[in-house]
């Protein structure tokens, strides 16, 4: 997820390489797939080592997300008990305070909205969500399927912020639901629950939150209105948990990353957009749910296969270039949470920020440096002025963060890190408003307004949650954040 893990946010990418349709979904040709036997010797022969090089490339891409997922999951439940972000599957994580500066495990670390988090397996059963009344605090809970889209975003954008239980079902679970159940049908068997709950760091808040966060209910469907003790989990020790979920992908194997991925399409199966490239996939032996074993393959074309990881991770670095919407300095990412059939752009996506919100529902615009492209110092002064009726135009909040040169929050005097609509801001008579970046402390007139920046060099982030979709909108481009402008 976005800023969860070091190296996850999706601006750190350059430097760490060098609507998903209904599953209905499966459809005709998916199941005559399962049905068939994997291509003789002959069919694979009918491929030569380049076709074979191109297949494995993009069905290397395709799968990315499904295995990050994956393996993303097995990392975050692997105890028996909750931990921090972690919990079994089927439990809640609760995030219950944001990280002090001293951290180090979490790049672009978020101060504004605490997390809750949940794995379901949703194989056997349904799951019961249920969500207390939020008494209008903003929180979001987008529901994330096994290939990274979302599923359905449920919060106060979408749904309000009244008290609301639904079943989340699987793809093909059909049964009848108690009375004021709503059904949340998800498109895969596996889902991966991303809370985000406003907090403005108070003791008060915290506390509020808090009694907010111990109210949501996970239960099977079958315990729903019942006595429910979740199991513990079970810790399996070759589960690999220092090293970080990207880099265990992009070392994988190739035969055993394309193995991992027919096996887990079974459980989740593709799109029914995603046909034509599955036709292709099945040339190189690869076919949802049938075991895949790239000894069975031609010589040539298991050669070409190795060379699937390679290649798409170089599709991955010259897609960055063409990713980013950029204004003023700053850059964001527009296409996120909904995918259809650009796999390269999910993977992508899956790769340096797994878990990514629908845009509608937050963008992070990010600058390193100013417009005629020199780093921010922190031993010069900046300002961020947003005219008159020009403020992030959001329906929730915005905030403007700060980071040291790595992503980390800089230890300062203030114990401030970031500034937004939530603060006591002062405006200026025409009602702009202008936030100091300086090392220094201004005086007592600019402090409300001042973000403290460490010695060195540091990087800003905006966060607009509810992104207003009528002009002036950041969507269309019709509202960009304004330049950091250096003060002389």
């Amino acid at each position: 997820m976005l800023g969860l893990f070091r190296g996850g946010p999706l601006w750190c990418f350059r430097n760490r390489f060098a609507g998903s349709a209904p599953m209905a979904a499966v459809g005709a040709f998916v199941i005559a797939t399962l049905l068939t036997p994997l291509p003789s010797a002959n069919d694979e022969a009918s491929i030569d080592e380049a076709q074979a090089s191109e297949i494995a490339t993009d069905a290397w891409l395709y799968g990315y997300p499904l295995v990050a997922m994956e393996l993303t999951r097995r990392v975050m439940t692997n105890v028996t008990v909750q931990e921090g972000k972690q919990a079994p599957m089927g439990q809640w994580a609760h995030q219950n305070a944001y990280p002090p500066p001293t951290t180090r495990t979490v790049a672009a670390p978020n101060a504004d909205t605490l997390f809750s988090l949940a794995w379901l397996d949703l194989a056997r059963e349904p799951y019961i969500l249920s969500i207390p009344d939020s008494k209008g605090r903003y929180y979001l809970l987008p529901i994330l399927d096994a290939w990274t889209n979302v599923c359905a975003s449920i919060g106060q954008r979408t749904t309000g912020t009244h008290r609301q239980v639904y079943a989340i079902t699987g793809p093909s679970w059909k049964g009848v639901l108690p009375g004021g159940v709503t059904e949340c049908k998800a498109a895969t068997d596996v889902v991966w629950l991303l809370g985000r709950i406003y907090c403005n760091g108070s003791p008060e808040d915290y506390a509020a939150v808090h009694a907010f966060q111990a109210n949501l209910s996970l239960v099977p469907l079958s315990f729903y209105g019942k006595r429910y003790n979740p199991p513990p989990g079970r810790v399996d020790p070759s589960i690999d948990m220092a090293t970080p979920v990207r880099d265990q992908v992009n070392r994988m194997d190739p035969g055993a990353f394309f193995r991992l991925m027919a096996a887990l399409m079974k459980r989740n199966p593709p799109a029914a957009i995603d046909a034509p490239l599955l036709r292709r996939m099945v040339k190189i032996g690869l076919a949802p749910g049938r075991d895949f074993d790239i000894s069975r393959v031609e010589r040539a074309v298991a050669m070409a296969i190795q060379e699937g990881p390679r290649n798409g991770i170089a599709r991955m670095v010259q897609h960055f270039a063409g990713a980013t919407t950029e204004a003023n300095g700053w850059s964001w990412f527009m296409k996120l949470g909904a995918y259809g059939a650009d796999y390269e752009h999910r993977a992508f996506t899956a790769a340096i920020g797994i878990g990514a919100n629908l845009p509608q529902d937050a963008i992070y615009p990010v600058t390193e440096a100013d417009p005629e492209g020199n780093p921010y110092r922190g031993n010069r002064r900046y300002l961020v002025h947003f005219p008159k009726k020009q403020l992030p135009p959001v329906n929730g909040f915005w905030s403007l963060a700060l980071y040291d040169g790595q992503y980390f929050f800089a230890a300062n005097p203030r114990n401030r890190f970031i500034l937004g609509s939530h603060d006591r801001l002062r405006y200026n008579p025409d009602g702009s408003l202008d936030i100091l970046i300086q090392h220094d402390a201004p005086g007592v007139v600019w402090d409300s307004n001042w973000l403290p920046a460490p010695d060195g060099d540091f990087v800003l982030m905006l966060r607009l949650y509810w992104v207003r979709e009528n002009d002036p909108t950041i969507l269309s481009g019709s509202w960009r954040p304004p330049p950091v402008r250096e003060l002389r």
